[in-house]
């Protein structure tokens, strides 16, 4: 490196820690991403979140009275949480100190709350990005001085606040939940961006139809940064003055990721989607959201796994077939692989979606177990219990025990429990259908041979 510029480098760093706030160049904001650069200054500049920021909500009247205490923001990337915060920190004139989850540690934390105690005139909003990573004692280290007023704690995440923030610390913050910004807003903010002269891209006299930023918002699944972003980046590689083509779509288009994060919100949203779809007998759904999990990298091991417990929970007995299909589609999986085996989940999604459904099975382990919690809890009948051996017979075990197979239809009309309870209640689906007949006649059956041996006695 030349020796100047090592100089200037020094002189720079010098200059930020000689102050009490960094001393950013002049141009330094010309090099920031589009996205930070178009980051809205006040609550009038925010797009979308209208069931947040609407008339009426709750939030902007909290903003205007400067009167809220600690704010949760809960929602994916790219949904504005980060936004929120600034914009909160501006409408009210507090000192906003900005801290990640990541980068940031005890001792660091120790001296923000330290200083925010020490200083409560500077009405200190603590601005904690991904506070989902913090583990439990750095969380704990936040509940005095939030509980004191020291800071108004405002936390940004992407993960359910619920598995991942402290019941004390949760219950002490109001929680919000943002949402991804419908296409249309994000169209709207690649317009302001495009269009804005002064922070966005507006000197390059660069041009794109509505069509053309509907696509580029529909590629982002909306993720406003992200959208932002790929907006820069197609400005950029064009001379000034050009108009964006829907050709340059097509490299986006081909790189697009969606939105999907193993172990988190999205993993069991979309499992949870994609069973109700087939649940509600909906194979067209339940194919959309196969496909998600799929695309997501979602290990297809898992979602055979979940088709073997809808076989039994929501088929069942109306359908028999599904759990060793079930089973196979798995064994596939593990036997093939991706991206082959989609062809199977594919099938055996399609079939249980199809499928007469059924829980008279679940509820009726359900109910067994019920009559088990709740007791009394019933003696196996002597003429039940094993019998192999000499001792076992001296006691009588076994003895009167009818053997089905010497009875029509084996139906011996004699009872299997001490105290007889009916759990299982078939339904009128599919091959149930003929299945609660054969009981009722049963049924039928073991009340005539018990009535007659009633008699006889």
């Amino acid at each position: 490196m030349p020796r100047s510029e090592q100089t200037s480098l020094f002189q720079s760093s010098s200059s930020q820690k000689s102050g009490d706030e960094p001393i950013e160049p002049a141009s330094a904001k010309a090099h920031q991403p589009l996205a930070v650069r178009m980051r809205p200054r006040n609550l009038g500049e925010v797009i979308g979140q209208e069931h947040l920021l609407g008339e009426g909500c709750l939030l902007p009247r909290l903003i205007k009275a400067d009167s809220f205490g600690s704010l949760l923001f809960y929602g994916p990337p790219g949904c504005g949480k980060t936004t929120m915060a600034e914009v909160i920190a501006e409408e009210t004139g507090s000192h906003c100190v900005r801290l990640n989850a990541v980068l940031s540690n005890v001792a660091e934390l120790r001296d923000v709350l330290r200083v925010a105690r020490y200083q409560p005139d500077r009405r200190t909003i603590l601005f904690i990005d991904e506070i989902h990573r913090f583990n439990k004692a750095q969380q704990d280290l936040l509940l005095p001085d939030v509980e004191a007023g020291h800071v108004r704690l405002i936390g940004a995440t992407t993960h359910n606040p619920g598995f991942y923030v402290i019941p004390p610390l949760l219950s002490r913050s109001h929680l919000f939940r943002l949402e991804p910004l419908p296409e249309g807003s994000v169209v709207q903010v690649l317009r302001r961006a495009l269009e804005d002269a002064e922070r966005g891209l507006g000197k390059s006299h660069c041009t794109a139809q509505d069509e053309i930023l509907l696509g580029l918002a529909h590629l982002c699944d909306g993720d406003t940064r992200r959208a932002l972003n790929a907006l820069e980046t197609l400005v950029l590689s064009h001379p000034m003055g050009s108009e964006l083509t829907t050709d340059d779509l097509s490299v986006f288009a081909r790189e697009r990721q969606i939105r999907y994060d193993n172990n988190e919100d999205e993993h069991y949203d979309t499992i949870s989607a994609y069973i109700k779809s087939m649940r509600g007998g909906d194979p067209d759904a339940a194919l959309y959201w196969l496909a998600k999990m799929l695309a997501g990298g979602e290990d297809p091991r898992f979602i055979a796994r979940r088709l073997v417990i809808l076989a039994s929970e929501d088929v069942g007995m109306a359908d028999s077939r599904a759990l060793p299909l079930a089973v196979a589609a798995f064994q596939a999986c593990e036997f093939i692989g991706m991206p082959e085996c989609e062809l199977n989940l594919a099938h055996v999604t399609v079939f249980m979606a199809c499928a007469p459904k059924s829980n008279s099975t679940t509820m009726a382990i359900s109910a067994a177990k019920q009559a088990i919690h709740q007791g009394p809890l019933q003696a196996v009948p002597m003429w039940l219990r094993d019998a192999h051996t000499k001792l076992n017979k001296k006691l009588g075990q076994g003895a009167g025990y009818r053997y089905s197979h010497e009875y029509p239809e084996a139906v011996s009309g004699q009872d299997y429990m001490i105290d007889p309870q009916t759990f299982y209640e078939p339904k009128q689906a599919g091959a149930e259908v003929a299945i609660g007949e054969r009981l009722s006649k049963w049924r039928a059956m073991k009340a005539e041979i018990q009535r007659a041996e009633g008699d006889q006695g």
